[in-house]
């Protein structure tokens, strides 16, 4: 079991439900990177893999649940970049 990495991703997770709210209420980018969205994108698909390939157990849950939601973020930051 993966504890500590358990509580590094749900502590990292917890900041994008309101990233993602707030985009979509003011349907605004302002002050987002999208170049910092993908890098994180790729840190959580990285460890989406090595779950897969070397240390596979229910921890991955939450590495996908993190990619989702910054995926979300992203469809947003495409959406809505020219609004603001």
């Amino acid at each position: 079991m993966s504890f500590l990495e358990m509580a590094m991703l749900i502590g990292f997770g917890v900041s994008w439900p309101f990233s993602i709210y707030r985009s979509y209420k003011k349907k605004s980018v302002k002050g987002k990177s999208i170049i910092f969205l993908f890098c994180i994108l790729i840190g959580y698909f990285a460890g989406i893999l090595h779950k897969f390939l070397y240390s596979y157990d229910w921890v991955l849950f939450f590495y996908l649940l993190n990619f989702s939601m910054v995926f979300t973020d992203i469809v947003l930051y495409f959406k809505y970049e020219n609004n603001g």
